[in-house]
């Protein structure tokens, strides 16, 4: 029982009145000390209670308890959206988001083979100081302005490093740089992802490290970022590592014994996930001390697929330190499969470690999700008390969609009626 009902609550008494004669005034004492004795059993029965109570673990609530926190993100692309393209179009999404109590964003800054930022080391090794094809992103800087409306508006920022080591076959990166691409076992090179044929830059070789390196370092020191995010790219699909490069690191540390011919092989796996793993370390380690405060942040798949398909063994890095904020894709439509994906064992041991959001599907361009299943889909993370979440992506929240915005943002609205700060690693 609350303590504040036990200090505040008292039997009534019965006490004779003057005006009360002989036998009146008999019964009134003898009622007066059957509730008396009454109140004596019924306190050291509160007491009783309360000790078994409290023996058994439960703490009261404090008098005024912290807000809730959660994660309340959305990821910023410039495929099908053109948000990223206009400052007025931008500083509305912002405003529209923080109306809408999001505390969160992650902007799209590496995809398609080039950056949405002016950078210096992509202009180095590219050519190219910004993604030319939209004019919209000449002579600005895309990330000052969005993080300096994001901040005004309470909303932290973690630049999104969408593509990882994958470009397009026809990039400007691929064509100066062609040593630096793996291939599969038949010497070929497309990884072919939609519509959309794709090369590999090889994370195992220097150049290819380096490169990434300075990237994501530039981002963290020239901005007044809140996190960094990497994804499910940033790794290698299985099929890959037949280069003359990989191959010969294979046969050095193997007694110049060859990769085996099965991309699927365990140990090959586990030997070019290590790679990766090492890289990623690394990584971590010289963004926390150009900026410790930098959340380092990563969105995969699921454990099994990111490791048997991308070599990306994130539940390492997890336990090692490596990474400080984890958004698990869980793109299912069906209830049951979504919450199978919330329950892996290695998911349930990282959030005893670091917040871990889920990312939840709000459509694409031509997959519609319903608001209903959207918000079914955030009450089952809170019911499962993950740390929040995160939508793929902002241009489907309510403006690409058949259902109405009005209709689409009154749901969000149910979902988040008022702010909250978001989780961090030290909360």
């Amino acid at each position: 029982m609350d303590n504040s009902l036990k200090r505040d609550w008292q039997p009534d008494v019965i006490t004779p009145s003057d005006n009360i004669t002989g036998t009146t005034q008999i019964i009134g004492h003898q009622l007066m000390r059957l509730t008396q004795s009454l109140r004596r059993w019924f306190i050291a029965l509160l007491i009783g209670i309360a000790t078994l109570v409290f023996s058994s673990g439960y703490q009261p609530a404090p008098a005024t308890s912290s807000p809730p926190r959660e994660i309340r993100g959305v990821w910023l692309t410039n495929v099908d959206s053109p948000v990223l393209f206009q400052g007025e179009r931008l500083q509305q999404a912002v405003n529209d988001l923080a109306a809408h109590h999001f505390n969160t964003m992650y902007p799209v800054v590496w995809n398609w083979g080039y950056t949405t930022y002016p950078s210096t080391v992509a202009k180095r090794t590219i050519g190219s100081a910004v993604d030319p094809r939209p004019d919209s992103l000449q002579n600005r800087d895309m990330l000052t302005e969005l993080v300096q409306a994001a901040h005004t508006r309470q909303i932290a920022v973690m630049p999104w490093f969408e593509f990882g080591f994958m470009a397009p076959e026809d990039s400007a990166l691929a064509m100066r740089h062609p040593d630096w691409l793996t291939q599969k076992r038949d010497g070929s090179k497309v990884w072919q992802e939609g519509i959309y044929p794709r090369v590999w830059l090889n994370p195992l070789r220097p150049e290819v490290q380096q490169f990434i390196h300075d990237l994501l370092l530039e981002i963290v020191s020239r901005y007044d970022i809140d996190g960094i995010q990497l994804d499910d790219h940033f790794g290698l699909p299985a099929e890959f590592g037949y280069d003359r490069f990989t191959t010969a690191l294979y046969q050095q540390e193997h007694n110049d014994r060859k990769p085996p011919s099965n991309p699927q092989d365990r140990e090959w796996i586990r030997w070019r996930a290590d790679k990766i793993t090492a890289f990623t370390q690394q990584l971590f380690r010289d963004i926390k001390a150009q900026k410790s405060e930098v959340i380092f942040g990563l969105s995969p798949n699921n454990y099994r697929f990111s490791l048997n398909h991308s070599l990306q063994d994130w539940r390492r890095w997890e336990r090692a330190g490596y990474v400080e904020e984890l958004v698990l894709q869980v793109y299912r439509d069906s209830d049951r499969a979504f919450r199978h994906e919330l329950r892996h064992p290695e998911v349930q041991a990282a959030r005893r470690h670091i917040p871990v959001a889920v990312g939840i599907l709000s459509g694409l361009r031509n997959k519609p999700v319903s608001m209903a299943q959207i918000q079914q889909q955030v009450n089952t993370v809170r019911q499962e008390k993950f740390a929040g979440v995160a939508f793929f992506f902002y241009e489907t929240l309510w403006n690409l969609t058949p259902e109405s915005q009005q209709q689409r943002q009154a749901g969000l609205k149910q979902l988040f009626p008022a702010a909250v700060d978001r989780v961090n690693l030290s909360i």
